[in-house]
């Protein structure tokens, strides 16, 4: 049901593919229909420098909160951008299956990339692995410049796909920290010596998780660890593949038998 005080200002869509072409920034502030407000630094930056927007334009505001807003640009200098919002619609994007997507952290560019294309196959949470062959290695002060820039990767991944809820950001956590969190009713990891393919496996329903190992792969230790906590080991096909390859054609084949692909 829509919020009682958008009044008709308020539609609710379903599906509206030509929303999604129109420019759209994340903007952390709150938002509602005929407020003229300005966007913080960052967002007012990117729609003056990247966006080339002008006074007129119009452009889709979201905060991660749900819906989205249809604004005007009302200013622009070269300390603010100021939008009047017009309209609220209340289009989702999520899949029905909740997946939660445990990352062993990989070198610069390839963990950028399995972020944003994790995001934009609709993956609801996503946890940096810190592993024993993990190849990167990180202090709190490298962590805390790892975790803002994850967060800039992946709100910018839901600007350009449509999706008006970011993710769920994890702080880098060990295996086994967790699998001691995890709640997911299906549980899987990636193994490419399994004998049971992703494809042979049960529907799954509600909610998964999947863990997938760094460039070298899981410790023994930390696959024991995943099967005690009854995560089932999986193969995708004949073929090894790359960590963020991996990741990402695992997600679809979840999205394609139990969320929203195909």
């Amino acid at each position: 049901m829509l919020p009682r005080e958008l009044g008709d200002d308020a539609r609710l869509v379903r599906h509206n593919p030509a929303a999604v072409q129109m420019p759209r920034i994340y903007a952390t502030v709150a938002l509602s229909v005929g407020a003229t407000i300005e966007l913080p630094s960052a967002s007012a930056h990117h729609v003056r420098e990247a966006l080339r927007l002008r006074v007129g334009d119009t452009l889709t505001v979201f905060n991660g909160h749900g819906g989205e807003f249809r604004c005007r640009v009302t200013t622009i200098t070269r300390q603010t951008v100021a939008v009047r919002i017009a309209e609220f619609t209340a289009i989702e994007r999520e899949s029905p299956l909740t997946i939660t997507l445990a990352q062993g952290i990989s070198r610069g560019e390839k963990m950028d990339y399995t972020l944003q294309k994790a995001v934009e196959l609709g993956v609801t949470r996503l946890v940096p692995l810190t592993s024993a062959r993990s190849q990167i290695k990180l202090d709190a002060e490298r962590a805390a410049r790892r975790m803002e820039h994850w967060r800039g990767i992946i709100t910018h991944a839901c600007a350009q796909c449509g999706r008006n809820r970011v993710p769920e950001m994890l702080a880098p956590m060990t295996v086994a920290e967790f699998v001691a969190m995890d709640t997911a009713t299906t549980r899987l990891t990636l193994a490419p010596g399994s004998a049971t393919t992703l494809a042979s496996l049960a529907k799954p329903e509600l909610s998964a998780s999947l863990v997938v190992g760094p460039e070298g792969g899981l410790s023994a230790n930390e696959l024991t660890v995943l099967e005690a906590h009854a995560y089932q080991g999986v193969r995708l096909g004949p073929r090894v593949l790359r960590t963020e390859t991996a990741a990402l054609v695992a997600l679809a084949t979840l999205q394609a038998v139990a969320g929203d692909l195909c």
